[in-house]
């Protein structure tokens, strides 16, 4: 074997072992790790099992279980089963634990039993972030996405689709009933064996259909009308492909514009982004300390009542109008031709006519105030191109004035979405690839929820890791 790199042997003797803290190099992420856990107060963040027992079999320091599910998930090793293995000869690992190899039970009950604990260690690595005044920017982009539960598309029951269900099987008993009237005409050993065959086909359908008819009184019952078997917080949402949707839940993250950091996440059951505006700024505005931010969001977070919740909190959001008005494909003037003069309180057509305020609606939902015109319109040449109805009506939300001032915000920001885009959409594309095919291990909200922590928690140490360095960023965390 001459001419090439050998290795030793196995069975030689060593006289002076090398030191196990010899193979983890000086620059090694699994130092962060250790020194970050190490600094925490793990009792004052809610961990149980700091203080030993008094009696009975000595257990595992939470620090020590907290270390070995961190360093699992920076790399991309989320199972119990598997973390156990590697505890058992991963040499960085072993570093990390002094030896120690815990059961893959008494790690998946840890994460079990320690959500609270384990979410608040997640909003300690942003203080720490905030301590370094990593977020002077100020401005965060926020957006959600749909990562897939446990439970599959065929454990997950709406009105409709029991519906449907019920209508496959019964024109299933239909035709297998059919087929048991063509058997019975038959004389043979084989439509004998056939006749069985097709009489327990029908005996199982028929229990299907018992069990189809009491699943959807559940799902009448429901609050949402959706009844999950496997995972029973998991809800149906619909996805940006055409004729898609996923069994899972709506993961919320706002990511600092100037680093990418995820200052601040939530894990819902909702399948839409409306009323997500408010609460996600408010938490980013709270993680970053800063008194005035800019909240940069797509058109799925325009919500009137959303924007003007945030008026007056320093929060300064950015959301494109969505437009669902019709009136371009009809050939109509839009809302956009039409100029509204906050001085006198009226609207300037394209006519070059004045609508005035006729009246407050008070009773309706949206609080809206009409304007019109009672003359101008019926002998208008752009009516054709203005409206079908006799005469124009203009209506107005009584907080638009608020609508007004974050377009105007928007107007002085032209990338202000493009900034959104390559801010918070690749945070999502590199959690998804970390958690593989299947999202979610676990099952139910609140367990969701401390999973979600983790992997963010892990890649927020891996960007800081990307931005400091481990040994700057092993002095900044013992500092």
């Amino acid at each position: 074997m001459g001419r090439f790199v050998e290795g030793e042997d196995r069975r030689q003797s060593l006289l002076l072992p090398e030191s196990l803290d010899d193979y983890v190099t000086e620059d090694n992420p699994v130092r962060v790790v250790e020194a970050f856990i190490d600094e925490l107060d793990l009792g004052a963040l809610g961990f149980e099992g700091v203080m030993p027992a008094a009696t009975g079999r000595p257990a595992y320091h939470p620090s020590t279980l907290l270390k070995i599910y961190l360093y699992g998930y920076l790399n991309r090793i989320q199972s119990s089963r598997r973390l156990e293995r590697e505890a058992q000869r991963n040499i960085e690992l072993i570093w990390l634990t002094g030896r120690l190899a815990p059961d893959f039970k008494t790690i998946s009950t840890f994460r079990r039993e320690n959500g609270p604990g384990i979410r608040a260690v997640c909003a300690q690595f942003i203080e720490l972030c905030r301590r370094l005044n990593l977020f002077t920017k100020a401005i965060v982009a926020i957006d959600g996405s749909k990562f897939k539960a446990v439970n599959n598309r065929d454990k997950n029951f709406t009105v409709a689709k029991v519906a449907k269900r019920l209508e496959q099987v019964d024109a299933s008993i239909a035709r297998y009933l059919t087929a048991l009237d063509r058997a019975d005409q038959e004389d043979s050993d084989v439509a004998e064996a056939k006749t069985t065959r097709i009489t327990d086909k029908i005996a199982g359908l028929r229990r299907q259909m018992r069990d189809l008819k009491a699943l959807q009184q559940q799902v009448q019952d429901a609050p949402d009308k959706q009844v999950s078997l496997t995972d029973p917080d998991a809800r149906s949402m619909a996805t940006s492909g055409r004729g898609t949707g996923v069994v899972g839940y709506n993961v919320q993250v706002a990511v600092d514009a100037e680093h990418h950091l995820i200052v601040t996440h939530e894990v819902t059951n909702v399948g839409h982004d409306r009323t997500q505006l408010k609460p996600m700024a408010l938490k980013a505005q709270a993680a970053t300390g800063c008194d005035d931010l800019t909240a940069l969001a797509d058109r799925g977070y325009f919500n009137g009542e959303q924007v003007l919740a945030c008026e007056g909190t320093g929060v300064l959001p950015c959301v494109p109008r969505t437009d669902t008005s019709s009136a371009a494909q009809r050939g109509f003037f839009t809302r956009h031709d039409f100029v509204y003069d906050a001085e006198q309180d009226h609207y300037t057509c394209p006519a070059g006519q004045q609508l005035t305020r006729s009246r407050r609606r008070p009773n309706t939902k949206d609080d809206l105030d009409e304007y019109r015109h009672l003359t101008a319109c019926f002998t208008c040449p752009l009516k054709s191109q203005c409206t079908p109805d006799k005469l124009k009506r203009f209506r107005r939300w009584r907080h638009e004035a608020v609508m007004d001032k974050m377009q105007a915000r928007l107007d002085r920001m032209p990338d202000a979405m493009a900034v959104r885009r390559q801010t918070v959409e690749h945070p999502f594309g590199t959690l998804k690839s970390w958690m593989g095919s299947t999202h979610f291990l676990t099952r139910t909200l609140d367990k969701v929820r401390t999973e979600m922590s983790l992997h963010i928690l892990a890649y927020n140490l891996k960007r800081m890791i990307q931005i400091f360095g481990v040994k700057p960023l092993l002095q900044a965390v013992r500092a």
